[in-house]
């Protein structure tokens, strides 16, 4: 299967070169400068096609095999006026350039110290605003990002709204760093992100790259899987308004307004959403109620500029966290085993962002950021016939009618889980561009988390001596993490560009845990990690490059590994060493990349149902596992009016070594299976996307929208009880863009109608799951709950911009 798995990648790569045989003879080459000097690194693309070069340490540039026409090429710098010019070309032509400084700095400055670019040697995929628009009638930002490489998406009430997921590589979201305007954004004890706190905000995003692998050092949790780099509403020069409705299956409906004041007396400038989702969701009674702002402010000068940005989100959503028992797959899909009508999951995140930049010399530019983030929020359940001796509540007695005493130690009741917490800190780089061979820059942060657990009780049926709301349980937790980097590119010579990256991080842990005496008392834990990168990235000609590189990531535990262990049982901090290699090449109609990784991961840490000294099952430390894969991508301009892009993930994904435990209910203890060169959990060996659009006219395209992705198993032991199946889901996008011209019409700047047709062909998949092995009466049996996903449905969204 490995070998015929791989003789598909290859074949797919060699029909996708086979298309870049086209007979181009010109040549378009010159110098990019500004007033004072060349300028290195200028991006000179053909647009409407694929080809585009880097200015080299001397401001020159070439593209050659260039078909004879006319074309507008796009000169681009960041911190420069971009510039376009109409060239006709038939034979060899010189265009130089002098490109000027912007009037006021530019928001991308605050990024680019985190971000990847063509010298990085990494895999990443940047994704824009309007590419993002066009799925964005509601659902959260993972869905949004479905059709990238190497991602697998999932919803837990099945419909893309509420409480989604993502995963990389495999890789799962407390592994995947995000940062948002180069602030970390991830819970700093469980490495999570939940988006279902931040409704909408795909509406305020300018772009996001996506890095997989260990990625450029960033701030924040450790990245072991991908990163995710958001920049939020870059500066819009003109004064805006627009309006977006959408609606569709399952009650799913959204709205919002947008508005910008525009570059008000050439420094100042505003920028507001208001935005409410709601939908019922696939899964019975999983719905969601979600509402957000963004409010966004800033003073914009020649060198420098300060921007403040506020943003919130208020959720409710109805648990469907426990998914469907897959016995009940077949006769109700949507199932949902609670029923108390508040189960609910309440939570509001408000984030306040102060980012500035300042150009200290020529050569020289600070980039600084202060951040404040407040979370707080429950989640309610009915707890039916619990024991009250866990919530704090002593044993009841009573006299029946003949005098008789019963105690009551059990009795229904209603609880809530608190999380109230705050996040603060400040991250900072330093960039250095040297007009020739050397640029870098050197950076970091520090911020700290405080958070308190706790847990009350709102209803018993048997109260007792409690009262309304006394907590059972009530612990703090203090996370301070601390980071520099240093990083730098280095070219030398005209083809061949090599980069450096050295991070150290340090993590300081206070909370409430175990010590080897099983007593719960307060604990600290101190890391410190070191995390190097190099690469090298090789040009052969303006159409082809290779690159490659190697890095190390080190993760720390999670909240529960160090709450629910001692310090005898508490798994060690996790290691990845990532190798990557690829090549790229782009032709006029043909854009196309290669990437081979290698991930070779020490102590990783995955569940295999051990029961650990303090009774939890714990996740524990494998010495060796890896992730080996091979990820293609291309977009081909297949005639003047099909174009499709398409990407594609081979991989292979095992542990070397592992033993399962299996609670023995014939024994009360626990039987053991040992295992070697099994898959890890989640980790599909085939993912493929593609997009295949069509124009009919102009404005109005239509896209078939196909994602297939293999079987992944739902535990470590390659079991195939324990599965998800395969699926391939296909979808179908109407979008229609009219641009008014004439006067009597010309009331809005752009009016866009979009239509989805999700699951066309109606699907039944399962994209989740999680399951409990044990032994009963001799047998090994597999409780497997699954988390379905809607079939065949529909969104329909409207977009006014003024």
């Amino acid at each position: 299967m490995k070998t015929q798995t791989y003789r598909y990648a290859l074949s797919f790569a060699l029909w996708v070169l086979s298309l870049a045989a086209m007979a181009q003879t010109a040549t378009l080459a010159g110098l990019v400068r500004d007033s004072e000097s060349p300028l290195p690194g200028a991006a000179i693309t053909l647009e409407g096609t694929f080809r585009g070069t880097a200015a080299d340490a001397a401001g020159r540039y070439q593209l050659t095999n260039i078909s004879p026409g006319s074309y507008t090429v796009r000169i681009a710098l960041l911190g420069y006026e971009a510039q376009t010019k109409t060239v006709t070309i038939s034979g060899n032509t010189t265009l130089d350039v002098t490109l000027e400084k912007t009037a006021v700095v530019v928001d991308e400055v605050v990024v680019s110290a985190t971000r990847a670019n063509d010298k990085s040697a990494i895999a990443f995929t940047t994704v824009t605003a309007p590419e993002l628009r066009k799925l964005n009638l509601g659902q959260d930002l993972p869905i949004l990002l479905n059709f990238t490489p190497s991602v697998v998406t999932t919803s837990d009430a099945g419909a893309g709204v509420g409480y989604t997921g993502i995963r990389i590589r495999g890789s799962d979201a407390t592994r995947v760093n995000v940062t948002l305007n180069g602030i970390p954004y991830n819970d700093a004890e469980s490495q999570g992100t939940f988006w279902v706190n931040m409704p909408d905000f795909a509406s305020s995003v300018s772009s996001i790259q996506l890095q997989r692998g260990v990625g450029t050092s960033t701030n924040g949790a450790g990245a072991f899987g991908a990163t995710l780099n958001v920049q939020t509403n870059a500066l819009q020069r003109e004064p805006y308004a627009e309006v977006n409705l959408s609606g569709g299956s399952f009650n799913t409906r959204k709205a919002n307004v947008l508005a910008g004041s525009g570059l008000l007396r050439n420094h100042w400038v505003v920028d507001a959403r208001l935005s409410t989702i709601k939908s019922d969701g696939f899964i019975d009674r999983a719905f969601s109620d979600l509402k957000s702002f963004y409010l966004s402010g800033g003073y914009y000068g020649k060198k420098s500029y300060v921007r403040l940005n506020v943003f919130s989100g208020q959720q409710q959503t109805y648990q469907a966290w426990y998914g469907v028992p897959e016995n009940l797959l077949a006769t109700n899909r949507r199932f949902n085993p609670l029923t108390y009508d508040n189960e609910t999951d309440n939570y509001q995140q408000d984030q306040y962002q102060l980012v500035s930049s300042y150009e200290i010399s020529r050569k020289w530019r600070l980039n600084a950021s202060a951040f404040y983030t407040k979370g707080r929020g429950y989640y309610e359940q009915f707890r039916e016939n619990d024991e009250l001796q866990k919530y704090a509540i002593p044993s009841i007695t009573i006299k029946d009618s003949t005098g008789s005493r019963t105690t009551i130690t059990r009795s229904d009741l209603i609880r809530r889980r608190w999380l109230d917490n705050d996040f603060f800190g400040g991250i900072f780089s330093l960039d250095y561009t040297g007009f020739g061979k050397l640029t870098g820059n050197i950076g970091g942060g520090w911020n700290q988390y405080q958070g308190t657990h706790f847990g009350e009780v709102i209803w018993a049926r048997f109260a007792g001596t409690s009262n309304i709301r006394d907590r059972y349980y009530d612990n703090d937790a203090t996370k301070t993490d601390v980071n520099v980097y240093a990083k730098a590119f280095y070219q030398f010579s005209p083809r061949l560009t090599g980069f450096g990256d050295l991070q150290l991080r340090t993590v300081n842990y206070t909370f409430l845990g175990f010590d080897n005496s099983l007593t719960n008392v307060e604990q600290s834990a101190s890391l410190a990690f070191f995390n190097p990168k190099a690469g090298l990235t090789y040009v052969l000609n303006d159409r082809s490059t290779f690159y490659a590189s190697f890095a190390v990531g080190n993760k720390e535990p999670n909240r529960d590994d160090f709450t629910q262990s001692t310090p005898a049982s508490r798994p060690r901090p996790e290691r990845l060493y990532d190798w990557e290699a690829g090549y790229k090449l782009r032709q006029q109609r043909l854009s196309f990349t290669a990437n081979a990784y290698y991930m070779d991961y020490r102590d990783q840490l995955v569940l295999s149902g051990r029961i650990n000294d303090v009774g939890a099952y714990n996740r524990v430390n494998v010495p060796r596992s890896y992730r080996a894969g091979l990820e293609l991508e291309a977009a081909m301009q297949l005639t003047k009016a099909l174009r499709w892009n398409v990407n594609a993930t081979f991989s292979r994904n095992k542990i070397e070594s592992f033993t399962e435990y299996l609670d023995n209910f014939d024994t009360g203890e626990q039987d053991t299976r040992q295992y070697s060169q099994t898959d890890i959990s989640f980790s599909p060996n085939q993912i493929f996307g593609s997009q295949l659009t069509y124009t009919l006219v102009k404005g109005f395209d239509v896209s078939l929208l196909s994602k297939y992705v293999g079987k992944q198993y739902i535990d470590n032991t390659s079991n195939e009880t324990r599965k998800l199946n395969p699926y391939f889901v296909n979808d179908i996008r109407l979008a229609y863009v009219w641009k008014p011209t004439a006067r009597r019409t010309e009331f809005a700047e752009e009016i866009s109608l979009t239509l989805l047709l999700n699951n066309v062909l109606n699907e039944l998949y399962e994209s989740n799951g999680y399951t409990y092995a044990y032994v009963s009466e001799g047998k090994v049996l597999a409780d497997n709950s699954l988390f379905p996903q809607a079939g065949r449905n529909i969104l329909v969204g409207l977009r006014v911009r003024f």
